[in-house]
Order: structure tokens, then C-alpha cells, then sequence
């Protein structure tokens, strides 16, 4: 299965997770796409079969900068050809932020379903505050999410 990988990241743990995810649905079979600087052609050429949103979240709650221009185009432009397909979400956060607590990770949900993707699994929440291997603490998710997948 071919597998979009959508990246938000500021200091890169987001894009580590990303890479992370890539490698272990490499080993599982799928082929992947991951690159934070994806467009929405580039991410339509791909012909996805999946998605899987891995972001951050900054400031007052917001998606990483490298992330805005795809998140726009999707939301304005919501191509027909993701409709259906299965995903998930793994968001970066800092609980000690509050409310804002991995509201990244919520945008893209909230995309998501706009677009007519059906999450497979609930939205993985990483607090940076306990966690110092986010990738490696993402391993569970990403397995079930792989078994998802078929």
C-alpha cells in the first residue's frame, strides 16, 4: 500500500517520528512518501492509498510553518481522490502548554475528516515534556496502525 506521510515539524522530532514511521512501514511492506516540505501535487502524484499526519504544535497552539502551505491547500482545494482512504494522526506536544496540548495534531484531524479520511486508530498524543525517544515511543500506534492498513 502506498503510504502519504504529512510532516509538521519546528526542531525536527516531528520529522524524526515521520522517518521513523517511514522505515517501519517500509519493513512492513508499503511504500512511503515523507518529505516536511510536501505539496499537494507532489502529495497527488504519490497516489497515496493511506495517510498518516506526524506534526507539532506551536506558539498558541498552531501547525509548524513547513506545514502550512499543504494544510491550506487541502483544506481550500479538498481533492475528491483522499475521500475514503484509511489514516491516522501522531501529534507532538508539551502537556505543561494546557489547552494547546497537541492542537497541531487536532488540526489535521479535524482536516482529515473534512477530506473524508477515515482514522483507523485514535489520535496518538506525545507529551515532550515525559518523552525524550518520541520515535521510539510511537512504536505501539504504529504497529497497530500498520495492522490496520492490512
Amino acid at each position: 500500500m502506498k503510504v502519504a506521510i504529512v510532516c509538521g515539524t519546528v526542531y525536527g522530532s516531528a520529522e524524526e517520528v515521520a522517518r521513523h514511521a517511514a522505515a517501519l512501514l517500509r519493513a512492513a511492506g508499503h511504500e512511503t512518501l515523507v518529505n516536511p516540505r510536501l505539496m499537494l501535487p507532489d502529495l497527488l502524484a504519490f497516489e497515496p492509498q493511506a495517510l498518516l499526519a506526524v506534526t507539532s504544535t506551536t506558539g498558541m497552539g498552531e501547525l509548524p510553518d513547513n506545514l502550512m502551505p499543504l494544510y491550506a491547500a487541502l483544506r481550500d482545494g479538498l481533492p475528491g481522490e483522499l475521500r475514503g482512504l484509511p489514516g491516522g494522526v501522531i501529534a507532538l506536544g508539551d502537556a505543561s502548554y494546557g489547552d494547546t496540548f497537541c492542537a497541531g495534531g487536532e488540526q489535521m484531524r479535524e482536516l482529515f475528516a473534512e477530506l473524508g479520511v477515515s482514522e483507523v486508530q485514535d489520535m496518538l498524543r506525545l507529551d515532550g515534556s515525559e518523552s525524550v525517544t518520541p520515535e521510539t515511543d510511537a512504536e505501539p500506534w504504529l504497529e497497530a496502525f500498520i495492522k490496520h492498513l492490512g
